[in-house]
C-alpha cells in the first residue's frame, strides 16, 4: 500500500485533486472499504468518476476478465496436472509450508476476478460493461471466496505517521541517559559510568534527594516498613507516617488540612475535575501558561473555561465580570511558572476573587521550598516579616496572602527531593475531594519511606534557610554573567534562567552540543511545553554548583551560540523581541 501511495505522489503535480488532497487523507481513502461498492476502496470509486481514470479502469478491468476463467480452471485443477506445469516450467517441487508460485499467482487472480464480479453486481461505474464469455464450467461446484468487505485499522501506520508529525515539526522527545551521582551531585554519568557530566537542568532545586538527614530517615524507615505501601489510601495504605505527613503539610500553608496524592500533576487534575463537576454551573478561570495538569483537570472536570492573558488581571476581571456573582467560579493559577520563571500576582487576583465571588486555586510546585521564611512559597514569601515572626506558633496570619489563598498545591519532588504531591485548604475541601477524587481514591499510597523522607525534608527547610539563600545567589550571578555576554535570557525574577534560542532545531542541536562537547546536560525545551519560536534551555542553578562549574557553563554557552549561530539578545531586539 506504501508503495502505490509513492506512486500516486507523483503525480500530485499532474492531478488537481491528487494535488490538494494531504498523502495522509489518500492513505486513509486507499485503505477504506467504499460504503456504496464494498468490493473497492473509497479512492478507488473516486477515480471511478474521473474523466481520465474512470475510462482508464473501464478497460483494465475489461482486461481482466478473463481471469474468472483462471479461477474456474484452478479450483477444478489437481495434482497431476499441477505437477505438469511445474515440469513444464522448470519448476521444482516447493517445500511444505511454502507457497507454490503458480498457486500464488492463481490465488491472485481468483480474488481479482472476485472483486471485479462484486464491483458489477454492485453497480459500480468502472465495471458496468457486458461480461466476458465464460467457459461452460458448472459453477455448481465452485465454491466463492467470501470478500472481506472492510480492511481493518492500520494501527502501526497510525503510530508512525504521529511520530513522523514529532519528528517533521522538530518537537519529538529524546531521553538522555542521566545518572546523577548523589554524593558529588550536580555531577551525574552517562551511559557509561566514566562519562561524567555537570547537570544544570534538574528540578531537584535544593539538591535535597542526597541531605543525610532525608538518607537517613528514608533508610530507617525502609528497613522497618518496607519497599511499598501494600495498597490504597482506602485499603492497607494508609499509616502514620501518611497522617504526619498530611499534618506537616497543612501547618507549612498554615490550613487546617491537607492531602497527599502520588504526584501533584494527579493532585491538580484530580482536584480540578471533582471540583469543577461538583460546583453548579462553574466556571474555572485559567491563566494561559497554566501547567499541563491543570488543562486536564480543567478538562475533565466538563466544566466551561475562561483563559485569561498571562498574568493579565485586566483580561481576567473583564472574563469575571461577564457572569453573575453568584456563579461558582474558580481562578486557577501559578505562582512560579516554570518554563519563564514569571510570577504570578497572587495578591491582586485575591482582590478579584473577592469581588467576583470565585474561590482561588494556586499551584505552588515550583516555589515550595524555594521562597518565604519557611519555605511554604510565595504566597508565604508575600508577608515574609509576619509569616518568620509566627513560624514558631504556626498560627495563621489573618489577611496575609497565603491565608486569602483557598487552594494551595504543592510537589514533593522538586526542592524537597523526593515524590509526590498534595493539597491544602479548608477541612471540609479537603475531606470532600479525599472522598470523590478517583485520582486519590483508587491508585497505591505512596511507599513509606518517600513519605518519611519528604516529612524529614520539609521539616529540614521550614528550619533553615540556607540552601535557598545560596540557590537565590548562585541564580542572580549567572543571570548577571549571561546579561554582561549578551546571552538573551526570558527576564523574571524567580530562580528559573530561561536561555532563549527560538528554534527548536536549533536547541536541539544546542543541548546536544553542550554535553557532548562541553560535558554539561541542559535539555532544550520545544513546543508544546512552550509556544512555536519560543524554544529555550532551561537552565536551574543550585546550592551545589560551584564558581568554577558556572564559568564552564558560561563559557560553553557562548561558544555552542557562536558555532551554531544562535541570536544574541540585541537581534532579537532589532526583531521586536521575543518571550
Amino acid at each position: 500500500m506504501l508503495d502505490k501511495l509513492s506512486s500516486i505522489a507523483r503525480f500530485k503535480s499532474s492531478c488537481p485533486y491528487l494535488g490538494r488532497t494531504k498523502v495522509s487523507t489518500l492513505r486513509t481513502m486507499a485503505t477504506r472499504t467504499s460504503a456504496r461498492f464494498p468490493a473497492m476502496s473509497r479512492l478507488t470509486e473516486k477515480a471511478s468518476h474521473c474523466p481520465v481514470m474512470g475510462p482508464a479502469l473501464l478497460i483494465s478491468s475489461t482486461q481482466t476478465g478473463s481471469v474468472s476463467r483462471a479461477r474456474s480452471y484452478a479450483s477444478l485443477a489437481e495434482k497431476s496436472a499441477v505437477d505438469e506445469i511445474h515440469k513444464t516450467e522448470g519448476v521444482f517441487p516447493v517445500s511444505a509450508g511454502v507457497v507454490c508460485p503458480h498457486a500464488s499467482a492463481a490465488a491472485a487472480a481468483s480474488k481479482s476476478a472476485e472483486t471485479i464480479r462484486a464491483a458489477k453486481m454492485a453497480g459500480c461505474p468502472a465495471h458496468a460493461h457486458k461480461a466476458t464469455e465464460q467457459p461452460n464450467v458448472d459453477t455448481a461446484t465452485i465454491k466463492p471466496e467470501p470478500s472481506k468487505r472492510h480492511s481493518a485499522f492500520s494501527y502501526e501506520q497510525f503510530y508512525t505517521a504521529e511520530l513522523d508529525k514529532k519528528h517533521h515539526d522538530k518537537s519529538y522527545r529524546y531521553f538522555n541517559n542521566i545518572n546523577r551521582i548523589a554524593p558529588r551531585f550536580p555531577v551525574a554519568h552517562t551511559a557509561s559510568h566514566a562519562e561524567e557530566v555537570d547537570v544544570w537542568c534538574s528540578n531537584d532545586y535544593l539538591g535535597m534527594s542526597r541531605n543525610p538527614v532525608v538518607l537517613e530517615t528514608m533508610h530507617r524507615t525502609l528497613n522497618q516498613y518496607g519497599a511499598g505501601a501494600g495498597g490504597t489510601r482506602n485499603i492497607a495504605g494508609n499509616g502514620q507516617m501518611h497522617l504526619a505527613l498530611e499534618d506537616e503539610l497543612a501547618t507549612l500553608h498554615r490550613k487546617p488540612a491537607a492531602l497527599v496524592f502520588s504526584s501533584c500533576y494527579v493532585a491538580n487534575d484530580a482536584t480540578l475535575a471533582t471540583l469543577g463537576s461538583k460546583l453548579p454551573g462553574c466556571v474555572i478561570f485559567s491563566d494561559s501558561m497554566n501547567h499541563a495538569s491543570m488543562i486536564q483537570g480543567i478538562r475533565h472536570s466538563g466544566a466551561r473555561k475562561v483563559i485569561f492573558k498571562h498574568n493579565d488581571t485586566v483580561d481576567l476581571e473583564q472574563k469575571l465580570a461577564q457572569f453573575p456573582k453568584e456563579t461558582p467560579k474558580i481562578i486557577a493559577f501559578e505562582s512560579v511558572y516554570s518554563m519563564c520563571g514569571s510570577v504570578g500576582p497572587i495578591e491582586k487576583i485575591c482582590d478579584l476573587a473577592e469581588e467576583y465571588g470565585a474561590i482561588t486555586f494556586l499551584d505552588e510546585v515550583h516555589a515550595v521550598g524555594m521562597y518565604g521564611p519557611t519555605g511554604a512559597g510565595v504566597a508565604e514569601h508575600l508577608d515574609f516579616e509576619a509569616h518568620q515572626a509566627t513560624a514558631k506558633s504556626g498560627s495563621t496570619v489573618k489577611g496575609s496572602a497565603m491565608d486569602r489563598i483557598d487552594i494551595i498545591t504543592g510537589t514533593l519532588g522538586k526542592a524537597y527531593g523526593v515524590v509526590g504531591g498534595y493539597i491544602a485548604g479548608s477541612t471540609d475541601l479537603v475531606d470532600m475531594i479525599r472522598s470523590y477524587a478517583p485520582g486519590f481514591i483508587f491508585t497505591t499510597s505512596l511507599p513509606p519511606a518517600n513519605v518519611s523522607g519528604a516529612q524529614a525534608s520539609i521539616a529540614y527547610q521550614k528550619s533553615y534557610m540556607g540552601d535557598r539563600r545560596l540557590q537565590h545567589l548562585n541564580t542572580r550571578a549567572l543571570k548577571q554573567k549571561f546579561d554582561s555576554l549578551d546571552i538573551p535570557v526570558v527576564p523574571g525574577p524567580s530562580h528559573i534562567v530561561p536561555v532563549l534560542v527560538g528554534d527548536a532545531g536549533l536547541a536541539k542541536a544546542a543541548s546536544d552540543m553542550l554535553l557532548a562537547d562541553h560535558g554539561i546536560y541542559v535539555q532544550s525545551i520545544n513546543y508544546p511545553t512552550v509556544a512555536a519560536g519560543e524554544e529555550r534551555l532551561r537552565i536551574t542553578p543550585t546550592p551545589g554548583h560551584t564558581v568554577e562549574q558556572m564559568d564552564h557553563l558560561v563559557g560553553a554557552i557562548t561558544s555552542v551560540f557562536d558555532t551554531l549561530g544562535i541570536k544574541r539578545r540585541a537581534d532579537w531586539v532589532k526583531e521586536g523581541g521575543r518571550a
